[in-house]
């Protein structure tokens, strides 16, 4: 599934779930406490060997790219275009 397939998902999962009814504001919340959620789980695979990294890890992350999708849709921003737009300028910057 590529970025814009994956947009038009949260779009429409998003509606079927009732979640499009949630603020923009409401959103970047729960997209901020994915994120600690995330942090969270950054902090029990650091101490853990690497055979008992957690899936639980790729799940956090899933979860804050799904919460920028959902809040990029009730933007009306194309985040296929955006990123586009950001390599662009990106290639043009000196580091």
């Amino acid at each position: 599934m590529n970025t814009s397939e994956f947009q038009q998902y949260v779009k429409e999962y998003s509606k079927l779930k009732g979640f499009d009814t949630s603020t923009i504001e409401q959103r970047m919340l729960y997209l901020m406490t994915e994120v600690g959620e995330l942090a969270k789980e950054v902090l029990n695979v650091s101490f853990a060997p690497e055979e008992e990294k957690s899936e639980n890890l790729g799940f956090e992350m899933y979860d804050v790219v799904w919460n920028i999708f959902d809040l990029a849709n009730k933007l009306g921003i194309d985040l296929d275009q955006a990123f586009k737009k950001k390599l662009e300028i990106n290639e043009q910057r000196t580091w």
